[in-house]
């Protein structure tokens, strides 16, 4: 893929991903390696728990390699995350993927990192266990995933990504990290139409049509019934990356979770959560990437 000489990939980022948990992560992972200001260093697969599959991990290793695969993009650096949640707090699950934050974090004279994780805090909480010190580095950690800090809905439940690795999120929370927070309440609101998918994405090569096939399956296998529409909940991360202005960020006290996912008193520090993000941009820069890409493979 060649991008405009204008625009060098400089901002330094990893994607950590529960790629085949539903069906918004293959967005966000195509989204980020299209944009041509994101340096990927990584995309690390994530577990997502064992109630859809006992090798979760290895089927989000499986999805990453086949979005690369349709992309043309064998050379971006995939490293396995944790096949599984935390024990306790105390304890890491160590991975190559742990070991990829570690590195890059430590690293100076290369700018900022961001991570972005669309799953659990697992791989994170990990690093920070085994290498304390990158806690002070120059990494942002954003997270989609966790409730929101107004009312809640009554039964709700807990917050999914948040259920995979309660203790993670504690550890990673209670760490001092910076932390960007996509919560729920604002992840649900990401709406893309079937309609709107088939004019603007399906028509576009293997790619585009690989996209729009596994969402409409996906819904098709676990929301049986009228619908024909899924919010892509793990773009905002993508898009805090490219235009973090295009997010209305609020600092809260950075909480703790129970078993059960209610908000405790955290350590003292902060978290900023992103209340709001500016859609339009968002899916129409996607839009638009994937119409210069899929143009690029028919010349």
């Amino acid at each position: 893929m060649t991008f405009p000489d204008t625009a060098p990939r400089t901002h330094r980022v990893i994607v950590n991903t529960d790629a085949k948990n539903e069906a918004d992560d293959q967005f966000a992972i195509v989204h980020a390696l299209l944009s041509e200001t994101l340096d990927v260093r990584g995309i690390i697969p994530a577990h997502f728990g064992t109630h859809r599959s006992t090798t979760s991990m290895l089927d989000s290793r499986a999805e990453v390699d086949l979005l690369l695969d349709l992309l043309g993009m064998p050379e971006v650096r995939v490293e396995n995350g944790a096949e599984h949640a935390l024990p306790d707090e105390a304890t890491a699950v160590d991975s190559p993927g742990a070991q990829l934050i570690i590195e890059e974090a430590r690293k100076e004279g290369e700018g900022p990192l961001q991570i972005c994780f669309l799953g659990p805090l697992t791989d994170m909480a990990a690093a920070i266990l085994l290498a304390p010190d990158i806690v002070a580095t120059d990494t942002t950690v954003i997270w989609i995933g966790g409730p929101g800090y107004g009312t809640r809905v009554p039964g709700e439940g807990i917050e999914f990504n948040l259920s995979n690795d309660v203790a993670a999120a504690n550890v990673v929370l209670d760490s001092g990290i910076t932390v960007w927070q996509v919560p729920r309440t604002l992840y649900t609101r990401v709406g893309v139409g079937y309609a709107e998918l088939d004019e603007k994405v399906a028509p576009l090569g293997e790619l585009g049509a690989y996209l729009v096939r596994q969402l409409t399956e996906w819904n098709a296998t676990y929301h049986p019934g009228p619908i024909e529409h899924r919010s892509l909940g793990d773009s905002p991360a993508i898009g805090l990356m490219l235009n973090p202005l295009g997010g209305q960020m609020r600092p809260v006290p950075a909480p703790r979770f129970s078993a059960e996912g209610a908000i405790l008193p955290g350590s003292g520090g902060t978290v900023l959560v992103c209340e709001e993000y500016d859609v339009r941009y968002l899916l129409e820069d996607m839009f638009a990437k994937l119409r210069r890409f899929h143009a690029t493979q028919d010349r």
